[in-house]
């Protein structure tokens, strides 16, 4: 029975409104809640419970965070993982992806600096694959890795990206990240249906972040199928910042205020007419800040 005379440290592993599932150091599984109005806790979280005699407690304090993902708008931030270490962005061949979500991604990615990694799943389909890697490289020129691969065939090519890190799956609904999920966690819906049990939340769950353990060393966070990304938490400073090939030439317009829409001097615009930026890219650049 766990020690209740003093908090224990516990690590977020699922979520659910205030209702979340901690596995405590000891590997013993607690559900628990925040203390009064307390809000914030996210998949990942490490966190200090105040424990019950039973197998619950409340949680009092969130310990520091290493990093962060999450997205917002205008109108509410949305916290997607807690001390992860690396984003892998999964699109598939079919159905058809956003780009522009991939844009997006990497943006936030770079502001929180973290790494990322691109999955191309069902790449079993020979055309549609050869059509995404024309799209996708794009990002293989930035140096963002670029993996093609196929869940329901052989999960291999993705796991040295996987060891010693904490990673999180973000992507469109349709991509296939529970695919990859249940490649890489043969046990996973079973896990699945344990938490929401544990949580009392049914089927909901799967609307909310889910960590799993691939080894000691290594971590998987699943999380909802994505359609948009806001980037309303970051600076236009930090957004050009974010655009890893506009680096070299920053500071180097006529005004220090560009925004490099039309103003004249603009170095990134420039760099631009002589090839060296995608225009892809400086378009992306301009509907995130517009």
């Amino acid at each position: 029975m766990p020690d209740v005379s003093s908090p224990s440290h516990g690590l977020i592993i699922a979520s659910y409104g205030r209702n979340f599932l901690a596995e405590l150091e000891s590997g013993v599984r607690v559900r628990c809640i925040t203390a009064g109005k307390k809000g914030g806790i996210v998949c990942g979280d490490h966190v200090l419970i105040r424990l019950s005699a039973g197998s619950e407690g409340i949680i009092v304090r969130r310990l520091p965070r290493a990093s962060l993902l999450y997205r917002a708008d205008a109108y509410r931030e949305k916290i997607l993982a807690a001390n992860i270490t690396q984003v892998i962005i999964v699109v598939a061949a079919v159905p058809s992806f956003y780009e522009e979500l991939i844009h997006r991604c990497l943006a936030a990615v770079e502001g929180g600096s973290l790494k990322a990694l691109i999955a191309l799943n069902k790449s079993d389909l020979a055309e549609p694959t050869a059509r995404a890697l024309k799209t996708l490289e794009l990002f293989k020129q930035l140096g963002y890795p670029l993996l093609s691969l196929s869940a329901e065939q052989d999960i291999t090519p993705l796991r040295p990206y996987l060891t010693g890190e904490t990673s999180v799956l973000v992507g469109q609904s349709g991509m296939g990240k529970t695919s990859l999920v249940n490649a890489l966690v043969p046990d996973s819906a079973a896990r699945t249906g344990e938490i929401s049990q544990a949580l009392d939340s049914g089927k909901h769950t799967t609307t909310h972040a889910r960590l799993y353990h691939l080894n000691e060393t290594s971590h998987l966070i699943d999380s909802p199928g994505l359609q948009e990304f806001g980037l309303k938490h970051l600076r236009e400073s930090e957004i050009q910042r974010a655009f890893v090939e506009f680096r070299p030439f920053l500071g180097h317009c006529r005004f220090r205020d560009c925004h490099h829409l039309r103003e004249p001097g603009c170095a990134v615009r420039e760099a631009v007419a002589e090839g060296k930026i995608d225009p892809r890219r400086l378009a992306a650049y301009h509907r995130i800040i517009g």
